[in-house]
């Protein structure tokens, strides 16, 4: 392999809107935007790394810089495992060594994954935590989504009034519902059973990570997702019996070449598997795309929060997303 050049730059994305979660307020996000080139072709990866771990844009610039020699010497994505832990920079380095290799083989990421053809995948669209009223009018907005996802905030009745009245303007949609670690565990009888009632379909993440263990002998009706709780592979076998499925998302375990690994694994082990995305443009969903294909659930809407999304981007219609191959995953001709 000849020797590559490594690019890095900032970028800051702003949100059309603010959007609530348990936790924060977000307004705009700081990510990371990587280019590889062989002189001839180059390879793109984006990454917003993971707040609540403190995966920010300057850790994110440490660990890209420390991986440089390494990665312009010629590593591998297997390589690249070792060389930096999970996170956003091992992401964005790892989705521009596939797009790089797309390139070079002249043949797109799916087939190199050993995928089928990519379908379009139906996603869920994403509700952010605001008053009952206002989140019952979002849903409507979505008008073309069957599946919705909703933020809660640990405010039980007050969230239990949100999803009633969401369930209420769309009867027809697959509801779930994301509690970003806002509950303990003594809430969550009262939780399950009111989502039960509104025929909710999912319960991501109710409690905070680290306390995991709360959940063993815990038996729901409705299934209970992994998020905060499972960031990398290594964290996979520790959500049997506590959780029914992970959400897998690039920016936690460090990219599509861990991601497909842990989708794997969550086979294996009787678990199902969820592909998630933190803020981003499309550059940064079209790696999760190929792993949504494998996946039960698909949680892939970010860009259509941005004041402005990369051009050309995804593609959104009757409640499904489509990643042309234009977007990512073929490479592009490296500048001169």
């Amino acid at each position: 392999m000849p020797r590559l050049t490594l690019d890095v730059r900032v970028e800051s994305l702003r949100l059309s809107a603010p959007f609530r979660i348990a936790s924060r307020t977000f307004d705009s996000a700081d990510v990371l935007v990587v280019t590889l080139s062989d002189g001839g072709l180059a390879g793109r990866g984006e990454a917003s790394g993971v707040y609540y771990t403190g995966d920010d844009v300057a850790q994110m610039l440490h660990h890209v810089e420390r991986a440089r020699d390494a990665v312009e010497a010629g590593v591998t994505r297997d390589e690249l495992r070792t060389l930096l832990p999970p996170g956003g920079a091992r992401n964005a380095i790892d989705a521009a060594l596939w797009d790089l290799e797309a390139a070079s083989d002249d043949c797109p990421v799916w087939a190199l994954a050993g995928q089928d053809v990519p379908r379009p995948l139906l996603t869920t669209f994403t509700l952010g935590a605001d008053t009952p009223e206002a989140m019952a009018a979002g849903a409507k907005r979505y008008d073309h989504a069957r599946a919705i996802k909703v933020k809660l905030t640990g405010d039980l009745a007050l969230d239990i009034a949100r999803v009633t009245a969401i369930r209420a303007a769309r009867p027809d949609v697959w509801l779930g519902v994301d509690a970003n670690q806002g509950f303990v565990i003594g809430d969550l009888d009262a939780l399950v059973a009111a989502m039960q009632k509104v025929d909710v379909s999912l319960i991501e993440q109710p409690l905070a990570r680290g306390r995991e263990a709360d959940l063993d002998g815990y038996v729901s009706p409705i299934p209970i997702a992994a998020d905060e709780s499972v960031l990398s592979l290594d964290d996979v076998a520790g959500a049997v019996g506590r959780f029914d499925v992970i959400n897998i998302k690039l920016d936690k375990c460090g990219g599509l070449t861990e991601a497909l690994l842990m989708a794997a694994e969550a086979r294996r082990i009787g678990l199902g598997v969820m592909v998630g995305n933190m803020i981003g443009t499309s550059l940064a969903m079209a790696p999760a795309f190929v792993l949504g294909q494998i996946c039960d659930l698909v949680d892939l809407d970010g860009p259509i929060f941005l004041r402005a999304d990369r051009q050309p981007g995804m593609k959104y219609r009757d409640g499904t997303v489509w990643c042309p191959e234009t977007v990512w995953g073929r490479g592009v001709p490296a500048l001169a």
